[in-house]
């Protein structure tokens, strides 16, 4: 299953006037492909995840998002940064939810969430609501409720944005296991240039105001992908290549002084 954008335009009418928010945007997502999308802030990141999530219309353009079986839209799922779990359900609970209103009975439904509550490290914790977690563990409840009900399309809004360092490392990790042993399509956006490049195959590197996709850098790195990836000099050229393309976009959007770019690999929002 092959994702196809072409020529996607959308516009927002505000109080200061009209915001061209995508401009002619074209890209693919292949058959269990990983597309990182990285830009500066207001470059129409999000605004192109939900129009490929059917959450927006495009103004003008397409979006071909096929289905396994050729009827309907394909079954997708999103993961934001706000986990959004229900606080009145357990872990299991929040994450046999999307089972059970897809017609699953409960005990069936409960089974499989507990299968991915355990690949998640979180066994110990499926009775446990979420208040009692931490802000890493409530993500790790939203991705096993995200690939319980087997998307073919899973969408990533800086999904590890809020969370520290060393557990935005660990779940990053997770993702990539999860993914192996279930792949799938997914469109992951991240502002942390990274980031972008050791989850996705391509890069999707965006302009803004408006939107425009500016490159699409290839990541040559084999899979499985481990912590040592980060040390590898491929992911330091390619860090170094997209920041360059960024860098005075962000520089002229904070009115910052020049300086070096050391250190941009992790976060690149300096």
């Amino acid at each position: 299953m092959t994702i196809r954008c072409s020529s996607v335009h959308k516009t927002f009418v505000t109080a200061q006037g009209t915001v061209i928010a995508l401009d002619d945007v074209s890209f693919e997502v292949g058959e269990r492909e990983i597309v990182s999308m990285v830009g500066p802030s207001g470059c129409g990141k999000s605004t192109l995840l939900r129009i490929v999530a059917g959450l927006l219309e495009p103004d003008a353009g397409t979006v071909e998002v096929p289905s396994a079986n050729g009827r309907g839209r394909p079954s997708s799922a999103l993961v934001f940064q706000d986990h959004g779990l229900f606080p009145w359900k357990t872990v299991l609970d929040n994450v046999a939810f999307g089972l059970q209103m897809g017609g699953r009975r409960r005990p069936d439904s409960r089974a499989r969430a507990r299968d991915l509550v355990e690949r998640v490290g979180l066994g110990d914790f499926a009775e446990h609501y979420p208040h009692q977690l931490s802000v890493g563990m409530r993500q790790r409840v939203n991705l096993a409720r995200a690939f319980v009900v087997d998307p073919q399309l899973l969408l990533m809004d800086e999904p590890f944005a809020a969370l520290d360092a060393q557990t935005r490392i660990v779940l990053q990790e997770e993702l990539l296991e999860t993914w192996r042993a279930s792949p799938k399509s997914i469109l992951y956006v991240t502002h942390d240039i990274e980031e972008a490049v050791l989850m996705g195959d391509r890069v999707l590197v965006m302009s803004g105001r408006p939107g425009r996709i500016r490159d699409v850098v290839a990541v040559p790195l084999a899979r499985p992908r481990e912590l040592a990836s980060r040390g590898d000099p491929v992911v330091a050229d390619l860090v170094s290549r997209i920041w360059r393309q960024l860098e005075d976009e962000v520089r002229g959007s904070l009115s910052a002084p020049a300086r070096s770019p050391a250190g941009l690999g992790r976060g690149g929002r300096r």
